[in-house]
């Protein structure tokens, strides 16, 4: 059966630009450009414009301006794609900003006249939005009837004799703030982009009716900056005019598009050959998928999951499904399943992954209801290095728990199911993606059900229960998570210490455990690297817990104390009475 989601339109944009030194300037040190790749904007890295100013009293301002449009043109698309535009935006400029401020030190008071410095502006257009980066005195607006709808504030400050100094700069100090702005984007919108030596003499009302009254963007970005030096502009003038043709739909991410005439398999049975794999067993069904255990060509075993039948009639099914096989091949973790290697091109739905033999952490702990602290330190260390692939690239797992976890013969251990992975990138590019609330209640954090920002700080919460349950059998709040829908419910959450089911846990274990299972994120370990010291090294987190009291560590001791205690009082005063 074939895929025949019809394709959603791809974000188009035209782009107009001009740029001039001006009567009174020998050369031009701004810089602009844009990259539009042909056939519509890669979803998962969109459309780039990109503007700079060099600073006037700097000799160097022309190759400070071309440096920061070049490398961020460049760089940009070379971030991975799990990125948000934001993270991989930020990440490019700032390092240009390093550089510039590495070699303006190196020349020290000859940096005033010769440094590397440059005013910054940056439109990166993907799936439905328009995210915008600003430092310096440039300008990026949107044309908004008849005028312009300015997005950026300019960097300056009062100077002397009434005037302004730029306050920020790409290459004045170590670190830059860079602005963000973030919008939503339809048909027709206009983004204009200037450099002060266009805006600080024409008007925004001027702009919109050359642009209006013009054949082409280009035109009317020359004649906006003609417009400037007729108006005395003494400065570079440089104008980028970005018209939107297409919005794409919500749905049209990478994934969408690659599973276009995609056959849905059939049952499949020992003997089949799918895409090249050789079927050998059916090894896991569920009411969603299917996973076989597979030979390639090579005889390599390989894990090949299929969809259920009733997933494959649904549209948000496929999409997400086709966006696991991508995810695997992005981490780089012997503590995580990967993609495995195909040798054709596949002509059905299906994901392969490599195959690991093992049974899941849910079935090690059954056979093992009483392991050793070191044991479990062991395999809490090779979840915590398997989940650092995850948000080293931006992505949340949302679905740690002991099914999805599997230990080898060798004890090593393996994160199995990527099937609720949250990937920003691709959620920008296709909002809704993640589909509905993932992961199962025992393990979810409890800001996912109070509607609060959720982080990788929410996957070490699903992790540290995890470790609860395998020291004690039961879980930190019991069913109590599963109850919450706002942040009161959240803040009564009462941690019942390991202590009180395993009174031979050790006090720092169990106050390492408590942290990372903390109702509030921000009361939990600051680093995955932080969560391994605590289970490492005692020292580091027994002086944060208070003393547990005889009732929480042992409340059948605690009773035992109360109740002789009660009886010894009873017998003192049916002493006294009969001394009476």
């Amino acid at each position: 059966m074939a895929d025949t989601t019809s394709p959603a339109p791809v974000l188009t944009v035209t782009v107009g630009q001009y740029s001039a030194a001006g009567s009174r300037k020998a050369d031009n040190q701004d810089f602009y450009g844009a990259i539009l790749p042909d056939g519509g904007a890669p979803p998962l890295k969109g459309i780039a414009i990109a503007m700079a100013d060099g600073i006037s009293t700097s000799q160097q301002g022309a190759v400070a301006s071309e440096t920061a449009v070049a490398s961020f043109l460049t760089d940009y698309f070379s971030t991975p794609d799990s990125w948000t535009v934001q993270r991989a935006a930020t990440t490019v400029i700032s390092a240009t900003n390093g550089w510039f401020h590495g070699q303006n030190i190196s020349l020290g008071d000859a940096s005033k006249d010769a440094g590397l410095a440059c005013t910054f502006d940056a439109l990166v257009l993907k799936g439905q939005e328009a995210h915008i980066f600003h430092v310096g005195d440039g300008r990026v607006g949107l044309v908004a009837g008849k005028s312009v709808d300015v997005i950026t504030r300019d960097h300056r400050a009062p100077g002397g004799e009434g005037g302004t100094l730029l306050s920020r700069a790409l290459g004045a100090d170590h670190n830059v703030e860079v602005d963000y702005h973030r919008r939503a984007i339809a048909t027709g919108d206009i983004f204009i982009l200037t450099t002060d030596g266009v805006h600080d003499h024409v008007s925004p009302q001027d702009m919109v009716e050359r642009v209006q009254g013009a054949d082409t963007l280009d035109s009317a970005a020359k004649t906006i900056v003609q417009a400037a030096l007729d108006k005395g502009s003494e400065d570079n003038l440089t104008v980028q005019l970005v018209r939107i043709e297409t919005v794409p739909q919500a749905s049209s991410a990478e994934v969408v598009r690659s599973a276009q005439g995609l056959l849905i398999p059939g049952a499949l049975k020992a003997g089949d050959i799918l895409d090249g794999f050789h079927i050998v067993r059916q090894i896991h069904s569920s009411s969603r998928s299917r996973v076989f255990l597979a030979r390639d060509e090579d005889g390599a075993p390989v894990a090949l999951k299929v969809l259920s039948a009733e997933a494959a009639e649904n549209a948000a099914a496929r999409q997400r499904f086709m966006l696991e096989e991508w995810i695997a091949g992005q981490l780089q973790s012997d503590h995580v399943l990967r993609a495995a290697e195909r040798h054709e091109e596949p002509a059905h739905l299906s994901v392969a992954i490599t195959y690991f033999e093992g049974q899941t952490l849910r079935q090690w702990m059954s056979e093992k209801p009483a392991p050793e602290v070191a044991v479990v330190r062991t395999i809490l260390k090779q979840l915590i290095y398997g989940l650092r692939a995850f948000h080293r690239k931006d992505m949340l797992h949302q679905d740690v728990r002991p099914e999805n976890v599997m230990i080898g013969a060798d004890g090593t251990v393996k994160i199995i199911d990527i099937g609720s992975v949250y990937v920003p990138g691709y959620e920008e590019a296709a909002p809704g993606i993640a589909g509905h609330m993932p992961g199962t209640f025992q393990y979810t954090a409890p800001e996912y059900l109070t509607g609060d920002q959720v982080s990788w700080r929410s996957d070490q919460f699903a992790l540290g229960v995890m470790a609860y349950e395998m020291l004690t059998g039961r879980l930190p709040y019991g069913a109590d998570v599963a109850k919450i829908s706002d942040r009161s419910g959240q803040l009564r959450l009462k941690y019942t210490p390991a202590r009180s089911y395993a009174p031979r846990l050790p006090l720092w274990l169990d106050a390492a455990l408590e942290k990372a299972v903390h109702p509030d994120p921000i009361r939990r370990f600051d680093a995955l690297s932080e969560l391994e010291e605590a289970i490492t090294n005692p020292a580091n987190v027994q002086a944060e817990r208070s003393p547990v009291s005889l009732m929480a560590r042992n409340p059948v001791v605690f009773w035992q104390t109360i109740s002789a205690l009660l009886a010894f009082l009873v017998l003192i005063l049916l002493y006294l009475q009969s001394g009476a």
